[in-house]
């Protein structure tokens, strides 16, 4: 069976929050996608150990702020390759909450939508919320950040946790590619890191001390030759 075939099914990116009492949280998804439209209702897949799906499951509340293209990996490696019982997501990011008091992202997010829970699906590894739109905002206009988007351009990773997460059995070869042990993100020379002012062409050994991972910040150290 080959799984790739998933690649070609559609997803975005987007930021899903939750609250309990006074305590926020949020985390990349991709799976989010529309049920009806009268009464409007999304759905959201989350992992069970993630934080967010416990304070979803205690609140009964989910946002969700859609992303938009220009996205920094920085800001996804913040929401998605770390965890909020260990740090604050939301330390230095901009955002604003909605009428139920749930944060949503303002710089970096075209669109944002509150629902509240109205069924919960145990798929596993994963809770599917279903949820009846209560607020939502249009932020600003620009393309949004679709999955193909952040792995082919961005070159993006994906963490374990995420429900497309395919672990790869084949490597390119041929190139020296370093990988981050940490959040999987692949540094390609023939690609440079363009966010960060690295150009095409520049092999690892080059790369200037400081440099991090673009995706969750770990140091040159944390990368190990793949190709």
């Amino acid at each position: 069976m080959d799984l790739k075939a998933l690649h070609s099914v559609s997803y975005g990116l987007y930021v899903i929050t939750s609250k309990d009492g006074e305590r926020i949280n949020g985390q990349i998804a991709n799976t989010v996608f529309q049920i009806s439209s009268e009464p409007p209702t999304i759905a959201i897949s989350i992992n069970k150990q993630n934080l967010t799906n416990e304070l979803i499951t205690k609140s009964g509340l989910f946002a969700v702020s859609v992303l938009r293209q220009e996205t920094p990996l920085s800001l996804i490696g913040q929401f998605g390759f770390k965890s909020g019982r260990d740090v604050d997501k939301f330390a230095g990011i901009n955002y604003r909450t909605t009428p139920q008091g749930l944060p949503y992202l303002v710089d970096d997010a075209l669109a944002s939508i509150e629902a509240k829970v109205i069924q919960s699906v145990d798929a596993g590894t994963h809770n599917i919320f279903i949820g009846e739109l209560t607020a939502a905002e249009v932020l600003k206009q620009s393309n949004p950040m679709t999955y193909a988007y952040y792995h082919q351009v961005k070159r993006g990773s994906t963490p374990p946790s995420a429900p497309t997460y395919i672990k790869e059995n084949e490597r390119r070869k041929g190139m020296d590619i370093y990988e981050c042990t940490i959040c999987g993100y692949e540094y390609d020379p023939a690609e440079g890191d363009p966010e960060n002012d690295i150009e095409p062409g520049t092999p690892f050994a080059e790369l200037p001390d400081e440099w991090v991972c673009p995706v969750c910040g770990a140091g040159k150290d944390a990368f190990e030759k793949i190709g």
